[in-house]
């Protein structure tokens, strides 16, 4: 099982690499494009230019090929919008080749329209100057994953599946068992979710922008409750502090550590599932990570490190997660699971 990482500064890959990183995943915003199209048309759903999301020129796209050809550990490029205006393929298209000229050959793409488009230029020579075809996966950002999906995906030369943040365990299993029942000699990889930002729309269905400038639909307090409530206002004050457990916050903590102190999986967490997941055949577990704090990617990297050691010498999914708890959860987890 690989440790799959959002990279957002091109410093940080050395120390993920020592970490446990097996893989990282980066967005990158051409000039081409900011001059195009901006970041009202993201490229790579997170339209943020000034904190570490995104990789921002060429030279540092050098400087990553570079550490990559040392350290061995690969890096994938999102182009995971969930749609992208079909006028803007031809310079996604280019943007591509560019980043393959640079070194890099694995995108995540998300639109089943780029899909189709990337499909058919490789088939009519799309860059026939590379030694290498592109590696394309599949984002969770496609929406609905379902056997279908993947033999679509498959037509289009998919080789890993992304499984997004709603998928129930159970379904995952099954889909992967009928896949290689299918295709026993032509496997492919699959990757789920495991810690971090427990999407409330599993991203494939969120319309709000990831920018600089506002704040994302789903970081804005609300309350669950029925339409025809009095409470229910536009005037509706903040609750007290003994209210809360009625409010749903990016951030909120349901156990073990206060709103200031970093908890394992605070925004979103799979840890329990990890022993099934291995089990049923998943090849790449992902760490949310992009334009977080350097200092926890580090602690998440350990914490799944430690989780998958235990894993590994555990005889039972009980006894995995009885043994998990105890070591990385002592006072208590977040309470976001991804998989109940």
């Amino acid at each position: 099982m690989f440790i799959t990482t959002g990279l957002g500064s091109v410093d940080d890959y050395p120390e993920y690499v020592q970490a446990g990183a097996g893989e990282m995943f980066l967005g990158y915003i051409p000039l081409q494009w900011m001059k195009t199209a901006g970041t009202q048309r993201p490229l790579n759903r997170r339209e943020v230019l000034y904190y570490n999301v995104q990789l921002g020129s060429e030279s540092e796209l050098r400087i990553l090929r570079d550490m990559r050809e040392q350290f061995r550990v690969p890096v994938t490029v999102a182009l995971n919008s969930p749609y992208y205006d079909p006028g803007y393929y031809p310079e996604i298209l280019a943007c591509m080749k560019n980043l393959m000229h640079l070194g890099f050959y694995a995108f995540i793409l998300a639109d089943p329209g780029l899909l189709l488009h990337v499909k058919n230029a490789v088939k009519n020579g799309f860059l026939p100057q590379f030694p290498h075809k592109p590696e394309l996966h599949l984002s969770g950002e496609a929406g609905e994953i379902n056997q279908d999906m993947i033999d679509f995906a498959r037509e289009c030369g998919i080789r890993r599946i992304i499984f997004h943040r709603k998928v129930l365990l159970q379904e995952m299993e099954e889909m992967i068992r009928i896949d290689r029942d299918r295709h026993p000699d032509a496997p492919i990889e699959y990757e789920a979710f495991l810690l971090n930002e427990m999407c409330h729309f599993h991203g494939g269905y969120c319309n709000s922008f990831h920018c600089d400038e506002f704040l994302p639909i789903c970081q804005l307090p609300y309350r669950l409750g029925s339409l025809d409530e009095k409470c229910i206002s536009d005037s509706m004050p903040l609750p007290e502090a003994a209210d809360r457990d009625t409010w749903y916050e990016k951030g909120d903590i349901a156990a073990g550590a206060s709103a200031d102190e970093y908890l394992t999986g605070q925004s979103g967490c799979g840890l329990c599932a990890l022993y099934r997941m291995k089990a049923m055949g998943i090849t790449h577990v992902k760490l949310v990570s992009r334009g977080n704090y350097t200092e926890d990617t580090l602690r998440d990297l350990h914490a799944i490190r430690t989780a998958l050691s235990i894993a590994e010498r555990s005889k039972t999914e009980e006894d995995y997660r009885n043994r998990m708890r105890k070591t990385l959860f002592p006072n208590g987890c977040s309470r976001n699971c991804y998989y109940r």
